[in-house]
C-alpha cells in the first residue's frame, strides 16, 4: 500500500517491526537469585528467559518464543521442542510424571503445526529411588509414546546424591515434521479473528495440587494429560489458523497475554463463555484461585479467522478430546497489547500475565 506515493508497511510489517524494536532492549531480572516465580511461566519466567537464555543464545529461530523452534532442513521444515518436568507428586490421578513428559512434548510439536514423530529422555534420580516407581514411570511413558505413534530413541541418566535431589526430574525432547504449508505466528492475528479453547481448562493445576494432601479437600478430579496432535490435524484441516498455544503454565491467561503483546493487538475474553467444570470452579475458589492461571496438559488455544469460527468448534466437538471447545473470545484492534475480560457481572477488568507462583510444581 502506497500513502502520498510512499509505502506504507502492512499490518504485518507492522508486528514484525515492533518485535524487532522488543529484540533491541535489554530485558532485566530484577531479582538477584532465582525465585520459585521464575518456573511458573508467568512474568518472571519471561523476564528470565529474555534477560539470560534470548541473549545468551540470541538467533532468529529461538527469538519468537513459541512452543518449539521451526527450523528449515534439506527437503522440508521441522519441528524441535524442549522440556523439563519436575512435578510433585510424581503420581496423581490422570497420570504421572511419565505420560506428563511425553504428552507435554507432543502437545508441543502440535501447536507448532507439526505431525510428531521422535522424542529423547533425560532422567535425573536421586539416590534412593525406587526401581519400581521408576519402572512404572518408564512404562507410562512407552504407553503414551505409542498412543501418540512417536518412539523414545535416545536419552540419558544421571544420579544425584541422597538429599541433593527430589525423587526424579524427567527432560524431554522432540522432534516433528511439518507437513501443510502453513505459517503460524502472532504476526498472522488480525482483528475480528476469534480465540477457541479447545476444553475445559485449569483441571491438571488443581488435581495436582489437591494430590499433594496438604488441603483439606476432597475432590473428584484428574489431570487431562493428554496427547492432542490428532485434535490439533484436525482443526488445521477444517479451517485457517492463525496461531496455536499449549496452556501449561500460567495458564490460558498468560498464553493470551503472550499473543497480544507480540501480536499488538487486543483480546477479549468473555468469561461467561470460558468452560470450567464446576469442580474445578469450587476448587479454585476454595483456594483463591483464578481458573484462568491453572495450567493445563491436555488443552490448546487457538485464534481462527473469525469467519471460519462455527467450523472450527464443530472440527474440535468432533473430536474426544474436543468435545468441550468453545470461543471464548475476540482480537480487537485496541488497546494493544492487553487482554480483557468481559465479567458475568458486565464490567471490564484487565487480566495480565501470571504474577508470582500460586502452584509451584504443577508440571
Amino acid at each position: 500500500m502506497t500513502v502520498n506515493g510512499a509505502a506504507h508497511p502492512s499490518r504485518e510489517e507492522q508486528v514484525l517491526a515492533r518485535i524487532e524494536r522488543a529484540r533491541r532492549r535489554r530485558p532485566k531480572v530484577r531479582e538477584e537469585r532465582i525465585t520459585l516465580a521464575h518456573g511458573a511461566g508467568g512474568k518472571a519466567t519471561r523476564a528470565l528467559v529474555e534477560a539470560v537464555f534470548v541473549d545468551a543464545f540470541r538467533n532468529p529461530a529461538l527469538e519468537p518464543l513459541a512452543d518449539g523452534a521451526v527450523l528449515d532442513v534439506k527437503g522440508g521444515r521441522v519441528v524441535f521442542t524442549t522440556d523439563s518436568f519436575v512435578v510433585n507428586p510424581l503420581f496423581f490421578p490422570g497420570g504421572n510424571i511419565g505420560d506428563l513428559a511425553v504428552n507435554g512434548t507432543v502437545n508441543d510439536l502440535a501447536v507448532c503445526g507439526a505431525r510428531p514423530l521422535h522424542l529423547s529422555a533425560g532422567f535425573i534420580l536421586e539416590e534412593g529411588f525406587p526401581v519400581a516407581e521408576l519402572r512404572r514411570i518408564a512404562e507410562s511413558m512407552a504407553e503414551a509414546a505409542a498412543l501418540a505413534g512417536v518412539q523414545v530413541v535416545t536419552g540419558d541418566t544421571k544420579v544425584v546424591q541422597r538429599g541433593k535431589g527430589d525423587g526424579c526430574y524427567v527432560t524431554t525432547s522432540g522432534i516433528g515434521v511439518l507437513e501443510r504449508e502453513i505459517t503460524l505466528g502472532e504476526p498472522t492475528v488480525r482483528p475480528g479473528d476469534v480465540v477457541i479453547v479447545s476444553g475445559p481448562i485449569g483441571e491438571h493445576g488443581i488435581t495436582v495440587m489437591v494430590a499433594r494432601g496438604e488441603l483439606d479437600i476432597e475432590a473428584d478430579l484428574a489431570s487431562d494429560t493428554a496427547a492432542v496432535h490428532d485434535l490439533v490435524a484436525t482443526l488445521l484441516d477444517a479451517v485457517p489458523v492463525r496461531v496455536m498455544r499449549d496452556a501449561t503454565r500460567g495458564g490460558v491467561a498468560t498464553v493470551l497475554n503472550e499473543i497480544a503483546q507480540a501480536a499488538g493487538l487486543t483480546v477479549v475474553v468473555d468469561e461467561a463463555a470460558v468452560p470450567v467444570r464446576p469442580v474445578v470452579t469450587g476448587a479454585c475458589e476454595l483456594l483463591g484461585l483464578d481458573p484462568l492461571y491453572v495450567a493445563c496438559e491436555g488443552r490448546f488455544v487457538a485464534v481462527v479467522d473469525g469467519e471460519y469460527a462455527d467450523a472450527a468448534v464443530d472440527a474440535l466437538r468432533g473430536h474426544t478430546l474436543g468435545e468441550g471447545a468453545a470461543v471464548v473470545g475476540v482480537v480487537e484492534e485496541d488497546p494493544a497489547g492487553l487482554v480483557l475480560l468481559r465479567t458475568a457481572f458486565g464490567g471490564t477488568r484487565i487480566v495480565d500475565m501470571l504474577v508470582g507462583d500460586p502452584l509451584p510444581r504443577i508440571c
